[in-house]
């Protein structure tokens, strides 16, 4: 039984029906696959909810995702070969729905009503936006940054200011992170930025820069940092829907609109789980060997029966999550243009002023242009972080576009009149958060590890703010577990907990 549709549930269910003789029973509360890497669709055009760069260090999370849709003709990248593949039989119509696009990335930032190029970039563009007098503020920040850093690293501001200093870190960290979060990065435990950031400072940066000026290849590259990626043609949602139709092809079974709401067990196995329909009526007990579960933690802990000890369920109860929404705004054009007159290039653009609640704006055709259905328009994805059931989340879908498109006229990208129509999509629980009982976590993974056919995946799953291919190797590792039970089950939880990626069995 896997619970979730998203990366880590489809790629376990796949991983099963290709290498076991075990059958994959999906249940997924959506009504479509992909979790929050699906593509919705809104009068023909297709949206990415946080927008979705196919990028890993992994070369089994890369082979994985070319095996299933190919690359594009005519192009390359690092740590692929033809002959690591068996590629999935596609036919020349296939073939030409089903490409992986190889993407340049261009991500900014918009701060003081002023774009700077993120990741940073420390040229003369830079220095002349800043100013000379913050520029040598910023130097002189970072080098006390290192003379005298903050120990310990108690929180998200320390660690950002140990790796950037106080001034870059409150010009182009601290306003977009509490946006993020909704609450002060003081409080934000810095475990965030292990898991994001990772290695990323300002000598990072500095290095990067320097290595792009003398167009020198370098051998290991911060993920926040990367320059390509790949994206399916028609969205994210275009590869998890082909990963469901060969599990379906080869006898699994996903079931949507299907909810987990019952896990059943005795003597340390999950026996069987009780899903159920969108109106909670119609409910169906099935019984499984193994259960590999992808859902929040809290829910899955909460929905045991028995029921877990008392400290075990507390800690449930205390586990956060961030809330957003993505409002799909259609204009007939952008006021803002680059510097040389020519349309915006980017993928998305930052938001960091703090005079609009506006988190994110992606700008789709730059993703692919099969997501916009008329050429001639501009189809924009505006990302507001929020949480489920505050005041933002209930207003009404018109009053959000509505705030959306006046947000986009008050920084100056589109006259409010250009705006022609739009659409909402929330998305609950589509951030961990670290705080709350997350300093209780290894506790709760004790405890779930008592459980021997008992796994837990992917973002969610393990209340970690995984990427993509982290969480397909989550998936993989779980598989590998149950077909190979040559490792301890605990090193799942130990893939994204260090500095580097998890690549052992890669």
């Amino acid at each position: 039984m896997v619970i979730g549709a998203g990366p880590a549930g489809l790629t376990a269910a796949y991983e099963l029906a290709t290498r076991s003789s075990i059958t994959p029973i999906v249940a997924e509360t959506l009504n479509r696959v992909g979790g929050i890497s699906r593509t919705e669709y809104y009068n023909g055009y297709r949206l990415d909810l946080g927008g979705h760069r196919f990028f890993s260090k992994s070369p089994r999370v890369l082979r994985w995702w070319l095996n299933m849709v190919p690359l594009e003709a005519g192009k390359d990248i690092e740590n692929f070969s033809d002959k690591d593949f068996v590629n999935i039989p596609r036919s020349d119509a296939e073939m030409d729905e089903k490409v992986m696009l190889v993407r340049k990335r261009l991500s900014r930032i918009l701060y003081e009503r002023k774009l700077f190029d993120y990741p940073i970039r420390l040229d003369t563009k830079l220095l002349k936006l800043i100013g000379f007098g913050r520029s040598i503020d910023t130097l002189v920040s970072f080098i006390k940054s290192k003379l005298a850093p903050v120990k310990p690293e108690r929180n998200l501001e320390d660690f950002m200011i140990n790796r950037f200093g106080s001034k870059l870190y409150g010009m182009f960290f601290k306003g977009y992170t509490e946006k993020v979060w909704g609450i002060p990065c003081k409080n934000i435990g810095s475990d965030w930025g292990r898991q994001r950031i990772k290695g990323l400072s300002l000598g990072k940066v500095v290095t990067h820069s320097i290595s792009r000026a003398l167009h020198l290849k370098q051998s290991r590259i911060e993920t926040s940092l990367i320059d390509t990626f790949l994206y399916p043609k028609f969205g994210p949602g275009q590869l998890w829907e082909t990963v469901s139709q060969e599990i379906a092809h080869l006898k699994g079974q996903i079931y949507t609109n299907k909810s987990a709401a019952v896990m059943y067990h005795k003597n340390g196995q999950i026996s069987a789980v009780d899903i159920k329909g969108p109106d909670g009526t119609e409910t169906s007990r099935i019984t499984c060997d193994y259960l590999i579960s992808s859902m929040p933690l809290s829910e899955l802990i909460l929905s045991l029966h028995p029921p877990p000890p008392k400290e075990i369920a507390d800690i449930a109860k205390g586990l956060v999550y961030r809330d957003f929404i993505t409002v799909g705004l259609l204009v007939d054009k952008l006021k803002v243009c680059d510097t040389n007159g020519s349309p915006l290039k980017d993928n998305w653009i930052y938001i960091h002023d703090t005079d609009v609640k506006l988190g994110r704006i992606q700008f789709f055709k730059n993703w692919s242009p099969w997501l916009v259905a008329d050429h001639s328009k501009q189809w924009l994805g505006l990302e507001y972080f929020c949480s489920e059931g505050d005041n933002f989340w209930n207003l009404p879908d018109e009053e959000i576009i509505m705030i959306a498109a006046d947000e986009l006229n008050r920084i100056g990208f589109i006259d409010k009149n250009d705006m022609q129509t739009g659409c909402v999509i929330r998305a609950c629980k589509a951030y961990p958060a670290y705080w709350g009982t997350y300093d209780k976590i290894d506790i709760l993974q004790e405890y779930l590890n008592s459980f021997d056919n008992l796994y837990t995946i992917g973002r969610n799953g393990m209340h970690r703010y995984n990427n993509m291919d982290h969480s397909m190797l989550s998936a993989m590792a779980a598989v590998d577990h149950i077909i190979e039970k040559n490792f301890d089950k605990k090193d799942i939880w130990n893939i994204n907990a260090e500095n580097e990626y998890q690549e052992e069995r890669s």
